[in-house]
């Protein structure tokens, strides 16, 4: 589970950078419509979303080792992997044009499937 953990620093990296940028401009008042519009908030949440599924990740990666799963791993770490892509990318889509946010379901899917894959190993 290597790979998750790459990914999972890419993740924490990508976070890094996420804020930083908008950390550059969000002292306007107005920047994105301002402190409470869509857009600011969408970009805010990618920003938590790279850091929240890089967790995510180096977790699986743990959990794989600390209960020895061998089999049945493949699925929930692509998963895993597409959400970290996936959930900041419709973040960033939906600041931009908010009809995106129908597609929220798609990384939500992933890493919800992920985790009950996950618990499912670890417990049956």
């Amino acid at each position: 589970m290597g790979t998750n953990i790459v990914a999972a620093w890419i993740g924490f990296l990508m976070g890094c950078i996420a804020g930083a940028v908008p950390g550059l401009l969000f002292y306007g008042k107005d920047w994105l419509g301002g402190y409470s519009s869509w857009s600011r908030r969408m970009v805010r949440l990618a920003h938590i979303a790279f850091f929240g599924i890089a967790l995510l990740n180096i977790a699986f990666a743990f959990t794989v080792s600390a209960f020895n799963l061998k089999r049945y791993t493949e699925i929930p770490s692509i998963l895993l992997i597409a959400g970290a892509v996936t959930m900041p990318l419709v973040c960033y889509l939906s600041a931009w044009k908010p009809e995106f946010r129908h597609v929220f379901f798609i990384p939500a899917m992933c890493v919800i499937l992920a985790v009950v894959i996950v618990l499912w190993r670890i417990l049956v």
